[in-house]
């Protein structure tokens, strides 16, 4: 199926932080990439920088949301790059609030994005890994997929399924298939993530937090090893957290 023996991985939310760092890792190890966010302008650039970079890169702008476009990314995926090797679920949103706040709106989006996102971009890919007998599905949850604190509860639960998701594919795929799974559980990390939290009490506590957060590099980083391991070799499920976060 393949046109060449380079691996090659779609990322989503590729625009920025987490998914941005990703695609410039995978490609510096000789990974093509396909790129894929909402934001078109920001996805040409980081074309550019990764093919200046001696990368290949393509890009197809879509919205996880819509069941269609992720099916449209993954056939596109295939005609210009010849497979898919990896998909990186990256994608997300994070506007933690209190629950009595009533930020109905808020939650519709991060079940959207969140657990309907992932779900939509594993079946999108799915038939191709089926078919040539390997892949690798990488999810992004967090640290909030393990411990709920006020105001994460819709954010937590989204991050939750995102694992028991992951789990479930993985006892379903990797012994008939050869398809891996890898859960990635950040915790802060200087994103724009934050930049959709509308709560001001959470974002006062925010505020107060004296931490240094994480780089996106450093959960790039984090992707690109499960990514490199041998084939018979499934890390599962990585934690990467400031040293200073309790949480």
């Amino acid at each position: 199926m393949s046109m060449s023996s380079k691996k090659v991985a779609i990322i989503t939310g590729a625009s920025s932080g987490i998914g941005q760092a990703t695609a410039k890792e995978l490609a510096s190890k000789d990974i093509t990439v396909m790129l894929a966010a909402r934001r078109e302008e920001r996805l040409k650039e980081l074309k550019n920088e990764i093919e200046q970079m001696g990368g290949t890169a393509y890009y197809h702008v879509t919205d996880v949301t819509n069941v269609e476009e992720m099916e449209q990314l993954a056939k596109k995926t295939v005609e210009e790059a010849g497979r898919i090797d990896v998909l990186v679920n990256n994608a997300g949103l994070m506007p933690l609030s209190l629950i009595n706040k009533r930020k109905i709106k808020e939650w519709d989006q991060m079940v959207d994005v969140n657990i309907k996102g992932v779900l939509y971009g594993i079946s999108a890919v799915l038939p191709y890994m089926e078919d040539q007998k390997s892949g690798h599905i990488i999810n992004i949850s967090s640290v909030a997929g393990h411990k709920v604190m006020p105001g994460s509860s819709v954010y937590s639960g989204t991050k939750y399924a995102v694992r028991a998701i992951t789990e479930g594919l993985r006892q379903e795929m990797n012994a008939s298939y050869n398809i891996r799974t890898t859960i990635i559980c950040p915790g802060a990390v200087a994103t724009e993530l934050t930049e959709t939290i509308t709560d001001e009490d959470i974002l006062a506590a925010f505020k107060d937090r004296d931490m240094k957060p994480l780089d996106s590099e450093n959960i790039a980083k984090a992707i690109s090893y499960a990514v490199e391991q041998p084939d018979h070799v499934d890390v599962n499920e990585i934690i990467v957290r400031p040293t200073q976060q309790d949480m």
